[in-house]
């Protein structure tokens, strides 16, 4: 299953509003667009589409931008993938939000289906990880990688001029 590129830009902008969370500030969607390198014409209906879903506010003026409507922590990436891409389930007689009976199938009208009980199970594992994550443990993770890598790359500088020295 592969998602949209406006989920995957909309992950991108709410990884800064999330950061900015505690400021309580609004940031500016130019602002957001330069930090996370999103076209900004695609990046104003991403925007639209979650101050729509009730996950973002906007305020206009000056001093005006977007923020996050909830606690970060309350905001699934389940929730913000579905807004955006609609279902997570690769299949519609799988959906749990836009069920779908499949017309044409031979195994409507039997009592199990091979495709439905394997599709449901791909359903369900993709939902229990993107409904267990919420932005603020997707931030998190993301600056926990950040760390390691720059210790890695601080540890492989120390190697390298351990071993210039010792020459």
């Amino acid at each position: 299953m592969k998602f949209s590129k406006k989920s995957e830009y909309a992950l991108r902008a709410l990884i800064e509003l999330t950061a900015h969370y505690e400021q309580a500030l609004p940031l500016q969607r130019t602002q957001l667009a330069k930090e996370q390198r999103i076209p900004l014409g695609f990046l104003e209906g991403i925007l639209l589409t979650l101050k729509n879903a009730g996950i973002l506010s906007s305020r206009r003026g000056v001093d005006g931008g977007f923020r996050l409507l909830k606690d970060p922590g309350e905001v699934t990436l389940g929730q913000v993938i579905r807004t955006l891409d609609g279902p997570l389930a690769p299949i519609g007689c799988v959906s749990q939000t836009a069920y779908q009976k499949c017309e044409d199938c031979p195994y409507t009208d039997k009592p199990s289906c091979a495709i439905q009980s394997v599709m449901l199970d791909v359903r369900n594992a993709i939902a229990e990880i993107l409904d267990h994550y919420t932005l603020e443990d997707f931030v998190r993770n993301a600056e926990i990688s950040q760390e390691k890598t720059k210790a890695k790359l601080t540890g492989q500088r120390q190697k390298t001029k351990n071993v210039s020295s010792s020459q």
